[in-house]
């Protein structure tokens, strides 16, 4: 082979592997041919080391894409199990309704899972649905969830609300309504403010308390249950009793651990009366509308328990104005299964932001219908068959002569009880607990 013929190989090796890739045994093409043999070795080992690198090349590509692939299943895996958490996380209120008959109030009781309380299947179904983490459940302040009112044993509510933090997940409200009973349900939901807190934001409740309307006989009459019907004169007897409570009292009697002297037992009732009377499967009832600031445990049940134990003629007329003092009064409490929380009210949040153009207002009335709905489905009928069945106002009814009212309006009228009236106060502090 002659010169020419071992360029032309040279030039085949460099465009192969290039020149520097020749290393040591690069082709010196000096003047001095070599001959075929010595091209021909060369060349063989030149392939072997090509051959070499190309293994080893080829031997990290296969690692690299094992490991590729590794990494790719892991974060693959990663994404599945926080799916949910990079998921807007959004301060929201909802608009919950439900039969309180056979739970022990609304608030949770940590530690005591034998008193089933309805936000016990409310966080449950959070967490079910995916809105909440589990771990949220176990520790609500994690969620900064917060209540309107803390309804008591066996109260019922149309339009309770609470604040709180979820993950805004598709389909949100059908998807915890499936974790519910039917006796519970959310019909609304709302994004508000990061520092948005239900109680402290809520103006005003109203509640309503539905009673059959043989609670407002005389206790001398003789009455049938389902034949009584109210007459013109009792009710507005009744209404008059009524409007005694608006305004700014001491309502230290129409609670439990409350002193005279506190300023947290005053309270400011804006409107309390009693409506027209109407039938339910063959027995009258009443409504009895009660809108205020805030209101104590039990005190609504024990205002409506005063006034009929006064109309009925337990009690004198005088002990409702006797129970402002200071001087204890015995006050009872009528039943809780009447009482539903109807509405919360945010007038001055609204005025504030609901009009801001990012925020809702919470009036809810898109979804009063579906208040209606739930009341006519639910509520009422559970307190209909509890009197038909269970009998409740009429069990307490016949409690009432226990109580001794003349001795504690004696008492309340003495000039020993004349001491001064309790500090006025701030409606602050703890929020509705009826």
């Amino acid at each position: 082979m002659g010169v020419l013929g071992l360029r032309v190989v040279a030039a085949a090796l460099r465009s192969v592997c290039g020149a520097r890739s020749l290393g040591p045994r690069r082709l010196c093409l000096a003047p001095m041919a070599q001959n075929e043999k010595a091209l021909v070795a060369v060349a063989a080992g030149v392939k072997e080391e090509l051959d070499k690198k190309a293994r080893n090349r080829q031997g990290r590509i296969r690692v690299w894409e094992e490991t590729d692939q590794k990494v790719k299943k892991l974060k693959t895996s990663e994404e599945a199990e926080g799916q949910s958490k990079k998921l807007p996380k959004r301060k929201v209120v909802l608009l919950l309704a439900y039969s309180g008959k056979g739970y022990h109030g609304m608030q949770r009781n940590v530690g005591s899972s034998q008193f089933r309380t309805i936000e016990d299947d409310l966080v449950a179904a959070l967490v079910r649905s995916g809105c909440i983490p589990e771990s949220h459940g176990e520790d609500m302040k994690k969620m900064s969830f917060q209540r309107c009112a803390r309804t008591d044993k066996g109260v019922s509510a149309a339009g309770q609300v609470v604040s709180l933090k979820v993950w805004l997940i598709d389909d949100v409200l059908e998807k915890v309504n499936s974790h519910l009973p039917s006796h519970i349900r959310v019909l609304g939901l709302k994004r508000v403010t990061g520092g948005f807190n239900s109680k402290n934001r809520c103006d005003a409740r109203t509640y309503c308390y539905m009673l059959p309307t043989f609670a407002f006989a005389h206790k001398d009459r003789d009455v049938q249950e389902e034949s009584f019907r109210l007459s013109a004169e009792t009710l507005q007897q009744v209404n008059g009793l009524l409007a005694c409570f608006r305004g700014t009292h001491n309502f230290h009697n129409f609670t439990s651990q409350k002193g005279p002297q506190e300023p947290s037992a005053r309270r400011y009732v804006l409107e309390m009366h009693c409506g027209e009377p109407f039938l339910r499967d063959g027995l009258e009832f009443a409504m009895i509308t009660v809108k205020g600031q805030s209101f104590m445990m039990h005190q609504i049940r024990k205002m409506v328990g005063l006034v009929v134990a006064i109309v009925r003629g337990h009690a004198p007329e005088s002990l409702l104005a006797c129970s402002w003092g200071p001087t204890k009064v015995d006050v009872p409490k009528a039943p809780g299964l009447g009482l539903v929380l109807e509405r919360v009210h945010f007038d001055k949040y609204n005025q504030r932001f609901g009009g801001d153009g990012l925020h809702e207002p919470l009036d809810w009335a898109a979804e009063e219908g579906a208040i209606a709905a739930f009341k006519e489905r639910h509520i009422f009928p559970s307190i209909v068959e509890a009197e038909r069945h269970e009998h409740s106002m009429a069990r307490w009814l016949s409690t009432l002569p226990v109580h001794d009212f003349h001795a504690s309006a004696l008492a309340a009228a003495s000039p020993a009880s004349k001491v001064p009236s309790p500090l006025g106060g701030s409606e602050e502090g703890e929020g509705d607990t009826d």
